[in-house]
């Protein structure tokens, strides 16, 4: 296992706000902030020297929507996972992150302790998202289209571990719950992504539930 520590980018206009979330994880000996940009543009020439583990993304910058720049960020770094950091809880503002590959979102007004965790989680694959926001989201979700052409279809236990995921569950808890190592559940989780051509759970999530494959709540 690797102990080298969480590479994390920072993109967010307000100075006083990068600053405080910079200091609070240098703080923490596991994380390392490896850059930090004010604007979607600066964010886009920094990412390959940054090589970031995880973007901490503001939804609004000056020269334009973070959420919509997602799907091109990550194209910069597939490996990279983007938290959305916002000041609102407007369903479609986190719908559409989900849908662009966000793992997750953290509210501004969180404290520090939960933007360690967040971003340690956010490393590790899990989603970002309390159980109680994703009920709220999934029914936003079932009301999309259902997204152009098929997918490979999921074996029976892919679809217990997606069904696991919808509860707000981590890896490890669905383990428990299977009674199975962690390294099974997220070798699951990668592969029902790439069948479904999602880039995070949250967004195989939201797949599945366009396509019908998980049973109604």
């Amino acid at each position: 296992m690797s102990t080298e520590p969480v590479r994390v980018m920072i993109v967010d206009a307000h100075e006083e706000l990068a600053s405080s979330l910079a200091q609070a994880l240098d703080a923490d000996p596991g994380l390392c902030v490896a850059g930090r940009a004010r604007t979607l543009e600066e964010a886009a020439t920094m990412i390959h020297d940054v090589a970031p583990d995880v973007l901490l993304l503001d939804h609004r910058l000056p020269d334009g929507d973070g959420v919509a720049a997602i799907p091109g960020l990550r194209a910069m770094r597939p490996s990279m996972a983007v938290v959305v950091l916002t000041a609102t809880t407007a369903e479609d503002v986190l719908v559409d992150a989900i849908e662009a590959g966000a793992t997750g979102f953290l509210s501004k007004s969180r404290g520090l302790p939960e933007l360690t965790a967040a971003v340690r989680a956010a490393a590790a694959g899990e989603a970002v998202v309390s159980s109680e926001m994703l009920s709220r989201l999934l029914p936003r979700l079932r009301r999309h289209r259902l997204r152009a052409g098929g997918h490979a279809a999921l074996t029976e236990r892919e679809r217990e571990v997606l069904a696991l995921v919808a509860e707000g569950l981590t890896n490890a808890a669905i383990a428990e719950r299977l009674v199975v190592s962690v390294h099974t559940v997220r070798n699951h989780v990668a592969n029902l992504s790439a069948k479904l051509g999602a880039s995070s759970k949250l967004e195989a999530l939201s797949i599945a539930v366009r396509e019908g494959l998980l049973p109604d709540a």
